[in-house]
């Protein structure tokens, strides 16, 4: 099935308003009416250097990835705003194909740089951004969007790693790290069959250092939601502290010695 979906999908520059009218259907099923972008909005940003990338299967769209045009002051760059796909499509391979897309088109319209957030609790969207594209987080917001109403936001800071992809630079190697050797700096255990944060420890320092982060966060979130919110506390206070220091955030691998827990890797 997802080698059929992967193999018939096609991904196009998104233009007319009906296809907009499409994606914005879609993201209101993905989030909520509330959190979605206008549609005048959108069909001003790709006449101004942004584009809209649409995957349709069988002329259904199942997918879509927004961006639009930033600049810091100093240099250009492409805002990746949003990549939704079809709750019926998900974990098929559809974001990594939409993404890698997005910084072939963002190389044709000029762009060197593609940045974007994400919830770092969200290891679905680490795997892809760090592990999978290669990305690197290089900063913590706090409370980015204020509070979002939506299943997989509300009651909860909406905290995110601000992430940087090279468009021209080849894709770094994921490296093998020793997890035995590694400082981890959040120690975890397990209550209501939920694995919890303990201890932080922000004195720690190597070539190489390892933040704990549950697989199931959204789970955690509604079996126990003070776990939940512990996660964000303590994550929050290791990430903002190391990030400052000049640290970044290079990987995300799976814990082979602890089943559901998945590590960052901070590197100097």
């Amino acid at each position: 099935m997802q080698q059929d979906i992967l193999s018939t999908m096609i991904i196009k520059n998104v233009k007319s308003i009906a296809e907009l009218q499409q994606v914005h259907k879609l993201e209101s099923m993905v989030w909520s009416p509330e959190d979605t972008v206008p549609i005048s909005h959108t069909a001003a940003t790709i006449k101004n250097g942004g584009f809209i990338l649409g995957a349709f299967y069988k002329d259904q769209l199942i997918g879509f990835q927004y961006s639009f045009p930033g600049f810091d002051g100093v240099r250009p760059y492409l805002v990746s705003h949003s990549l939704g796909i079809h709750p019926d499509y998900r974990k098929q391979g559809i974001g990594e194909k939409l993404k890698h897309e997005q910084r072939k088109l963002a190389a044709e319209k000029g762009y060197d740089l593609i940045s974007w957030t994400y919830d770092p609790l969200e290891t679905v969207n680490g795997n892809l951004n760090l592990h999978k594209l290669g990305a690197v987080c290089t900063a913590y917001i706090e409370n980015a969007y204020g509070e979002m109403t939506d299943g997989m936001n509300e009651g909860i800071s909406t905290d995110r790693f601000v992430v940087e992809w090279s468009v021209n630079e080849k894709k770094r190697e994921n490296r093998n790290r020793d997890i035995s050797k590694a400082a981890v700096l959040i120690q975890t255990g397990f209550a209501d069959g939920c694995l919890t944060p303990g201890e932080i420890n922000l004195e720690k320092s190597s070539e190489a250092l390892f933040v704990p982060v549950p697989g199931n966060f959204q789970e955690i979130k509604k079996t126990n939601f003070d776990i939940a919110l512990k996660w964000r506390e303590k994550t929050k206070k290791v990430f903002t502290h190391y990030l400052q220091q000049g640290w970044v955030v290079t990987d995300l691998v799976k814990n082979p010695e602890m089943n559901g827990q998945y590590l960052y890797l901070l590197e100097k």
